[in-house]
């Protein structure tokens, strides 16, 4: 089974999601790759594949990503051979991507299992956004406002999960991974 979370910047998604595979390890995470520089504290392979804009369009050019956005002068994309592989062997994949490309997966992959990691509310976001300390006034208002409009359509997802307490949040996601999985035949 393919999962996709997603969330607005800030939503804590890492963190959730970090707790979630303290749980399991039956599930396969797909390392996005991106053009942006890393924050402190991320490592490369492991959070995500940085790399430049000439590789990430060769990427695309050769057919090796699954979806890609640009956003905030940077590209995102999910690498397709680790995904098909993981499936291919009946492991079950989790994607951490942004709403458009949750749109593009469930387009791709019908029966994905989507999941939209939301904060309490847009002033906490805000405030997490703000304390990260990373970015300037004029990216946390950009990252504010596109908040605004993937928190509307979260109504797309099958799942919202309101990250308040952490725990409780990878709690739901696993429980919702344990019934979602595609049963074995």
């Amino acid at each position: 089974t393919l999962f996709v979370i997603t969330g607005p910047s800030g939503a804590g998604k890492g963190t959730v999601l970090a707790k979630v595979f303290e749980q399991t390890d039956e599930l396969f995470f797909s390392v996005s790759a991106t053009t942006r520089k890393p924050r402190e504290g991320e490592t490369d392979g492991k959070n995500y594949f940085f790399i430049t804009k000439k590789d990430f369009k060769e990427m695309i050019r050769n057919g090796k990503l699954l979806e890609y956005t640009q956003y905030a002068g940077n590209y995102y994309g999910t690498p397709k051979d680790p995904i098909d592989e993981a499936l291919a062997k009946g492991k079950d994949a989790l994607l951490e991507i942004e709403l458009e490309g949750a749109m593009n997966i469930k387009r791709l992959f019908p029966d994905a299992v989507l999941i939209f990691l939301s904060p309490p509310s847009l002033e906490e976001l805000e405030k997490r956004l703000r304390a990260r300390g990373t970015e300037d006034e004029e990216h946390i208002r950009m990252r504010l406002d596109k908040a605004r409009i993937e928190c509307e359509a979260s109504d797309r997802f099958d799942f919202v999960v309101i990250n308040d307490i952490v725990q409780d949040a990878a709690d739901k996601i696993n429980k919702i991974i344990i019934n979602n999985r595609k049963s074995e035949e």
